[in-house]
């Protein structure tokens, strides 16, 4: 009995005193009242700074033990190699195995960083760009680019646009327009921007992939847009040439031609089409499989005959503009021209012109040696589009048998109506 009353006792006394603490500490922070805000944020930090500073020595204590512990003797050690095997163990090949099978399609593809693989696309993927349409287009060989047939449909001079905003015009095209695929050939050597490839059927299901390509074009300025998603399944159309890769991804017109690529960078499929979240991409198995039937007979060729007639003279000097066969189109130039210019000035003012569209070129009533024209261009400053209208004459003259430019009246066109364009 004695000893429950101590102990009673002890407790009572014990609670006064934690009571009696606990009203004196209130009252120090309390009052005065005016010191109490001070007193407070100063309290506060002082418990919390306490509070990290002792959880940090307590952490550091504890990976130092970790770290001494196995070499305090051989059982330690031993005890500390054999734990280690079989977390390692049942960590990997239980716990992540599946998940990085589905997550990133294996181990190897774990490791790829995905960072380096975004640098690559941005610093490789080119613009492909006409005068009807607009796309993008990765190298598969040093001076190759591939894309979509339709991205260059009815273009016989598209334009390739690299990432630090030069451009260059293919010298020759060959493609495939039932499999929706097309060669382009420039005089350039870019071994540094070829993209290498894996074949699709490697992939696993939930894998990563990522589309690359100019999302609308050059109406948008910029960096290459990337687009993250992950591979459904490989589709086998019926009656088709091509073989599909199926991925949640959505496309954006313009990205059409850009390379679909894995989580370490490899190319396994080509964009092509999207709708509502699904896309696909034609296989780079069926690429390669095809590229031996690629031939320039579904091509637009440029044909044009400065002999037939001045109006086709002015054609054809446009035309040549547009193709950037520069050589061609300074010898369309008269000898009196020529007086005032030279190969280089002149060529020194079309730099910029990605594409030149003629609305008109037509004789004069009353003169057969001057030709009405309307025309556009499309000039890539400062790596964006601009594009200007223009309108008036040209005056021809015949030399050894071809319409040459002799001397023109063009001026610029602000803002036309729509109807400038069909009258």
């Amino acid at each position: 009995m004695d000893y429950f009353n101590k102990l009673t006792n002890k407790i009572k006394t014990r609670w006064k005193k934690f009571t009696a603490d606990l009203k004196a500490y209130f009252r120090r922070l309390l009052f005065p009242l005016y010191l109490f805000p001070i007193k407070f944020v100063t309290y506060s930090l002082y418990y919390i700074l306490t509070a990290v500073i002792k959880t940090g020595i307590k952490i550091i204590k504890f990976f130092v033990f970790l770290i001494i512990w196995p070499f305090r003797s051989w059982v330690n050690f031993a005890k500390t190699i054999f734990w280690g095997l079989i977390f390692s163990y049942f960590f990997f090949t239980e716990l992540r195995f599946g998940y990085l099978v589905e997550r990133y399609g294996g181990y190897g593809k774990f490791f790829c960083s995905e960072w380096n693989t975004n640098r690559i696309l941005r610093k490789s993927v080119v613009r492909v760009v006409g005068g009807y349409s607009e796309g993008s287009g990765f190298f598969v060989a040093n001076n190759q680019v591939l894309t979509n047939f339709h991205v260059i449909a009815g273009e016989p001079s598209p334009k390739i646009i690299f990432p630090d905003g030069n451009f260059t015009t293919p010298y020759r095209i060959t493609g495939n327009k039932d499999a929706d695929l097309a060669l382009l050939y420039i005089e350039e050597k870019k071994p540094g921007f070829i993209f290498s490839h894996i074949s699709p059927v490697l992939l696993k299901a939930n894998e990563p992939l990522l589309a690359a390509g100019y999302a609308l074009g050059t109406s948008i300025a910029g960096d290459v847009s990337l687009t993250k998603g992950i591979f459904t399944n490989i589709r086998h159309p019926k009656n088709s040439q091509v073989d599909y890769i199926q991925a949640n991804i959505s496309l954006i017109g313009g990205m059409s031609g850009g390379p679909l690529v894995d989580q370490c960078g490899k190319v396994v499929g080509v964009n092509t089409l999207s709708i509502g979240g699904l896309a696909m991409f034609i296989s780079i198995d069926s690429v390669k499989h095809l590229w031996p039937t690629f031939t320039d007979q579904e091509i637009t060729k440029i044909e044009v005959d400065p002999s037939i007639s001045p109006e086709e003279a002015v054609k054809a000097f446009y035309t040549y503009l547009k193709a950037r066969r520069m050589e061609d189109g300074f010898n369309l130039l008269s000898e009196e021209y020529l007086k005032k210019t030279n190969f280089e000035e002149w060529t020194s003012r079309f730099t910029d012109i990605l594409d030149v569209q003629i609305y008109i070129s037509e004789l004069k009533e009353g003169l057969d040696d001057t030709v009405i024209v309307k025309f556009s261009t499309k000039n890539w400053v400062d790596e964006d589009v601009e594009h200007h209208y223009y309108e008036g004459t040209w005056q021809t003259v015949l030399e050894d048998g071809v319409y040459k430019m002799f001397k023109s009246k063009i001026k610029e066109v602000e803002n036309p109506e729509w109807d400038w364009f069909y009258e």
